[in-house]
């Protein structure tokens, strides 16, 4: 019994995250979770609360895995400065996944407090592997360095947006890899002046 609904909630996590990503929040409702897991509508009731449960459960599946695959690229370099550089290039690439992008999204809208806090957790995790590597480098400032580090790739996360909207006209007119670039030298350079 419990692992069939194991199997149910992993289903219904499934069907929410290709509804946020074909259609954003408007097409997280519970009729269409339950018709796209192929459940009765009261059966999603069992499993959630409200919208807001289902992407607080989504941010409590998903960010431990883009985490661990940012770690995992960050651990394959040699040096500090390419694991800096895998930290930004990792946080980008995730932040291009439309699953990634939608819970992001939508996940300060209906959350309560206590949920907001555990997403903002996780985050500063990330932040943290960011800031030890900058500790190894020696920077006097390693917890202010990692936040503005974060700050360059969450602009450059809108400006990709941006440009994958088509933007504003003649705005965010540069490719994923562009920005990408860009953010990284931004980054790098800033800490050899630091």
């Amino acid at each position: 019994m419990a692992e069939h609904r194991q199997l149910q909630r992993a289903a219904l996590l499934d069907a929410a995250r290709i509804l946020l990503t074909e259609g954003g929040m408007e097409a997280l409702t519970f009729p269409a979770l339950a018709a796209r897991a192929g459940l009765a509508r009261s059966s999603v009731y069992e499993y959630f609360r409200s919208r807001a449960a289902v992407v607080e459960a989504l941010c409590e599946v998903d960010l431990p895995l883009w985490a661990a695959e940012i770690e995992a690229g960050m651990a394959s370099c040699d040096t500090a400065v390419e694991r800096i550089e895998a930290y930004v290039r990792g946080q980008l690439a995730l932040a291009a996944d439309p699953r990634h992008r939608a819970v992001v999204a939508i996940s300060a809208l209906e959350l309560d407090e206590a949920a907001r806090e555990r997403i903002r957790a996780a985050h500063g995790r990330l932040a943290g592997l960011v800031g030890r590597t900058l500790e190894e480098l020696g920077h006097e400032q390693p917890r202010l360095a990692a936040a503005l580090v974060q700050g360059v790739v969450e602009a450059a996360t809108r400006r990709a947006e941006q440009a994958a909207t088509g933007g504003r006209a003649g705005c965010a007119t540069e490719s994923p890899e562009e920005i990408a670039d860009a953010a990284v030298a931004m980054v790098l350079r800033g800490l050899v002046r630091a």
